[in-house]
């Protein structure tokens, strides 16, 4: 135990850290004291205390320094907190708030797990649209549907023999007869030399609907209604409500466009922003040279790259291969003949969407200017492609210090996992992907290869920071949207193992502990968001920004864990809910 004068200096440095923050506080900020408190710091001894002093936006004592500054005649604000436990404020390393809080502003859309409801979907559409407008349904991954499989141009034909129908799944589209001839593509139909994508032809050389990695130009308009610039906003700080509602005080926009950071810029100048934002700027990376160049010395050049904890631009994003929810993650092996996927050629290992031709001028482009880069890189042969650009201008000129960062991540060798570690790279994972997803996967590549699927265990063991997030994009709601941006439920799945639908779970010798799980929503998004100076755990100096939970997260029994839910959220020493 430690010795009574031990303590005493450890509280009377604590104290001078008080009437430090004190005398540069504002007169009006109020000094909480928060007692009777399970207090979960997630320090580096991951520190249960009992109680917390904040003043203004910032934490000034913790423990029994904090229960010295409740003395007879000081204007304290006493919150007496019942045993409850408190955790730092989470916080989720990708998500596309924008598009997700407007998907559905014209109409709400069904969740849907079949062929059959998918078909009814579009068939309402039709009713609703006229004939010829152009019916897009986005984002149903094929891994989701209780068949496995895309739907056939003949199933899009019988709904909708009149529209045109395009099922996108992210980079890969199903399209149908009416679509095809309104993008241009038939049985004489050849991709432009120099572009990423191709169109699949069934063995009498037509067109099957299927295009992979690009995205046509269908003439046909999608008559929806759009929101006004008001409409953005309003949808928006709805979503940041509903972010704060499940205990989120930080959001990265992985893939931010102009557009979206003036919504962000909108927000946080008339104060109405809920969360911390951390913006990846998108730019174009299969343009000529000098067009991508211009793009990202515009980025380098936007005034919200000057560090404010509200809204930061933080680096670049740009996609390197597909989807593995829809067949075209590259891979470094042939994903094999596959019905689920509609994938014909044996030889297929998947689509790089970015050429290889200016991807380390890019890279060393962004981190001489100081910002992080990072790319869409989901099947391992795009990680192992994009870890070894690292590790290589790493070795020429320092860039470990902009946390060069892998997104998603899915699949990753176990040689892409030590060079990045190495090289001080940083991961931006999405556990949700193998609770939804994990089951079809599994059917595709078989037990040993799935070894590779999301591997936690060998990344956290061999030092890698991991950060985790979503990859939100479409729906307002922790478990309607797609994909599911439930905290609780993703450190569940990281800890589990679990895939929906299978009876067992998937390799559960790379799940985490406990505590591991919380770091990767709190500490160790910090540091991949560079905020682990003022946020990601509850120390004396730092951002009060902090959840009160309904149980004790840090020790609850695993299934108890996906269940959590956020009493109080506070940011910045003001409570939001």
């Amino acid at each position: 135990m430690e010795s009574r004068a031990r303590t005493h200096t450890r509280i009377l440095a604590s104290l001078s850290l008080i009437w430090a923050f004190a005398s540069v506080g504002r007169a009006d900020d109020t000094t909480y004291l928060i007692t009777n408190a399970r207090i979960v710091t997630v320090d580096a001894d991951f520190t249960v205390t009992d109680a917390m002093a904040i003043r203004g936006d910032r934490i000034i004592a913790l423990g029994e320094a904090a229960k010295m500054l409740d003395r007879p005649g000081s204007e304290i604000k006493r919150l007496d907190m019942r045993g409850r436990t408190i955790l730092p404020g989470l916080m989720d390393s990708h998500a596309h708030p924008v598009g997700a809080a407007t998907h559905e502003h014209d109409h709400e859309i069904p969740a849907i797990g079949d062929i059959a409801q998918l078909l009814d979907y579009i068939r309402s559409r039709v009713a609703a649209q006229p004939e010829g407008s152009l019916i897009a349904v986005r984002q149903v991954f094929v891994t989701r549907l209780k068949e496995q499989r895309y739907p056939t141009r003949a199933e899009l034909d019988s709904v909708a023999p009149r529209h045109p129908v395009s099922f996108s799944t992210g980079p890969d589209t199903m399209l149908n007869t009416a679509a095809l001839k309104s993008a241009g593509i038939d049985r004489n139909y050849r991709h432009p030399a120099g572009m990423t994508g191709f169109v699949e032809f069934d063995a009498a050389g037509e067109p099957t609907g299927m295009v992979r990695a690009f995205t046509p130009k269908i003439e046909a308009k999608e008559l929806t209604k759009s929101p006004t610039q008001a409409e953005t906003l309003e949808h928006v700080k709805s979503l940041f409500a509903d972010y704060n509602k499940v205990g989120f005080t930080t959001i990265a926009d992985r893939g931010a466009s102009p557009s979206s950071v003036d919504v962000y810029d909108a927000l946080r100048k008339s104060d109405e922003l809920t969360v911390r934002l951390r913006v990846s700027h998108t730019f174009p990376s299969d343009a000529p040279w000098e067009v991508t160049e211009k793009a990202i010395d515009g980025i380098i050049a936007h005034p919200l790259r000057k560090p404010d904890l509200q809204l930061q631009i933080i680096g670049t994003k740009i996609w390197l291969d597909g989807g593995m929810l829809t067949g075209s993650a590259l891979m470094i092996d042939p994903w094999g003949e596959s019905e689920i996927y509609g994938i014909r050629d044996k030889t297929y290992r998947g689509v790089q969407r970015t050429p290889s031709r200016y991807l380390e001028a890019m890279i060393r482009k962004v981190a001489d200017a100081g910002l992080q880069f990072t790319a869409h890189s989901v099947g391992d042969g795009a990680v192992k492609l994009l870890v070894d650009s690292y590790a290589k201008l790493d070795q020429e000129k320092p860039i470990a210090a902009t946390r060069p960062c892998v997104t998603h991540c899915n699949f990753m060798a176990p040689e892409s996992i030590a060079k990045a570690a190495k090289h001080g790279v940083v991961i931006d994972l999405q556990p949700i992907w193998f609770w939804l997803d994990g089951r079809t996967l599994l059917k595709q590549f078989g037990d040993e290869r799935m070894s590779r699927f999301q591997p936690l265990r060998s990344m956290i063991d061999a030092g890698l920071k991991v950060g985790g997030g979503s990859d939100h994009m479409q729906k307002i709601g922790s478990l309607r949207s797609v994909n599911p941006y439930d905290p609780w439920l993703a450190m569940w799945i990281a800890e589990s193992r679990r895939c929906r639908d299978l009876d067992r779970p998937l390799h559960p010798e790379q799940g985490l502990t406990r505590k591991e799980v919380i770091r990767m929503y709190t500490i160790e998004n910090a540091w991949v968001l560079f905020l682990e100076k003022d946020a990601g755990s509850l120390e004396v100096g730092k951002l009060a920004d902090f959840i009160v939970t309904d149980r004790e997260v840090d020790r609850c029994s695993v299934d108890d864990l996906r269940e959590t839910r956020v009493l109080e959220t506070w940011l910045g020493g003001k409570r939001l809910r």
